[in-house]
């Protein structure tokens, strides 16, 4: 088997999505391969810019509704993915839910790995309603790595 070409890690900009970036990353490094860093995001609605805007001020507000914490989000990730050892590394923000968005990722980069953390898995709602991880494993048409990170 050769080794993975394209790797695509989802984060949200939380510390356990954070820990499958480091691991994505370290996979990357090891193999030569591109890591592609995807976050997704839901675009703000017109009222909840207002309601930003007037609690924060419009220079402020911008920062914290919108793409603007995805983008933040796979900034960090990148600067961590470097650390870890990753030599290629792209940075993509989709518009939309976590798992189409990253199946349009994993569509768009030929990514031949997808490596996820496993927050939502164990929880009462990841049951009842899915989780990421799972309905990403389900859905994906590459590898999937779910990394323990809870």
């Amino acid at each position: 088997m050769a080794a993975y070409q394209t790797v695509v890690v989802g984060t949200d900009g939380s510390d356990s999505s954070y820990r499958a970036v480091d691991r994505a990353a370290a996979i990357a490094g090891d193999t030569g391969a591109t890591l592609v860093i995807a976050c997704a995001f839901q675009p703000a609605s017109a009222r909840t810019v207002e309601r930003a805007q007037d609690s924060l001020g419009s220079d402020v507000a911008y920062q914290v509704v919108g793409s603007n914490p995805a983008e933040e989000s796979v900034r960090t990730a990148a600067e961590r993915a470097a650390r870890a050892g990753a030599t290629k590394v792209k940075t993509v923000v989709v518009d939309g839910d976590p798992v189409p968005a990253l199946t349009k990722v994993v569509h768009e980069h030929n990514a031949d790995l997808l490596v996820i953390g496993n927050r939502g898995l164990n929880t009462l709602a990841g049951r009842i309603l899915g989780s990421v991880p799972s309905e990403a494993a389900r859905k994906s048409t590459v590898d999937v790595l779910i990394v323990h990170t809870t």
